[in-house]
């Protein structure tokens, strides 16, 4: 798919970046994957009363699950190194009457923070990471004696797998993986949750795999948003996109292709694991 082969680059700067369009894909994709992060949290013990540390806010939305899971007893503080990004988290915890969470600006792999919390928590976070257990062994300090730690991350393989059957969907999978691979982004993050919560000195963690499937226009539309927003990268890592054709028709070709089929495609999987301290 590549023109050029080469050594994937040190991850230095988000690979989806924060603009107004990627914060609205990003409430799109969080509104969806909402039951299951709820499911996993509270099968993790995370609950009433709780005070829950949220490392890669975003634009607020897991953090905003967290404080509705731990009630007006609990709360939660969200991290984020993006200034954008966190303000329009603050924003939107506002609106939504959410009093009982604080978001703080700062990169979770050095900056401080104060306080023991009951669970640290993420969701595709660990994944952009050059020093995923280095940081999971720092956050980990801070969970009061039998703390949890829970993070949901991306794994590649069951998803390139599950879409093989469709050749334009599955041709938009691959390049989407590439592109991550050759960001430095760890598209296995999930499979790796084992050895970093135990090379961070946790406990073997629990875990579970989570995929959704469908075909209704909402869900495919999710691969086409993905694709355009790391569509900058596609130049600059020299990756050609002539095999999916004009990244602005081709949500609509996705879902042509899928409904035709009468079958069903994957969501990125995630890999759920945790573990107490």
């Amino acid at each position: 798919m590549s023109k050029h082969s080469a050594e994937p680059e040190p991850i230095s700067s988000y690979l989806l970046g924060n603009t107004d369009e990627e914060h609205e894909r990003l409430i799109r994709q969080a509104d969806r994957l909402a039951p299951v992060t709820e499911a996993f949290f509270r099968e993790a013990g995370i609950g009433g009363g709780q005070r829950v540390l949220d490392v890669g806010s975003g634009v607020g939305d897991v953090a905003m699950l967290l404080a509705r899971l731990v009630g007006s007893t609990g709360a939660v503080v969200g991290v984020e190194r993006d200034a954008k990004s966190n303000a329009r988290a603050t924003a939107r915890a506002m609106e939504a009457g959410l009093s009982n969470i604080t978001f703080v600006e700062g990169d979770i792999a050095d900056c401080a923070i104060y306080g023991a919390f009951d669970a640290v928590v993420g969701r595709f976070v660990l994944q952009f990471l050059l020093h995923p257990a280095r940081v999971l062994r720092r956050l980990s300090q801070n969970l009061r004696r039998s703390g949890i730690a829970a993070f949901l991350e991306c794994s590649f393989a069951p998803f390139i797998a599950l879409s093989a059957h469709l050749p334009l969907w599955s041709t938009a999978v691959r390049l989407m993986h590439e592109v991550g691979v050759r960001h430095g982004v760890r598209v296995e993050m999930g499979q790796e949750l084992f050895r970093t919560f135990t090379d961070a000195g946790l406990p073997a963690p629990h875990m579970r795999l989570y995929m959704e499937l469908g075909q209704d226009p909402n869900f495919t539309r999710w691969l086409a948003d993905v694709l355009r927003t790391i569509q900058p990268h596609l130049t600059k890592l020299r990756i050609s996109a002539d095999p999916v054709g004009d990244l602005e028709t081709l949500q609509d070709r996705l879902q042509a292709e899928v409904a035709s089929s009468k079958t069903v495609v994957p969501w990125l999987s995630m890999v759920g694991a945790y573990a107490r301290r």
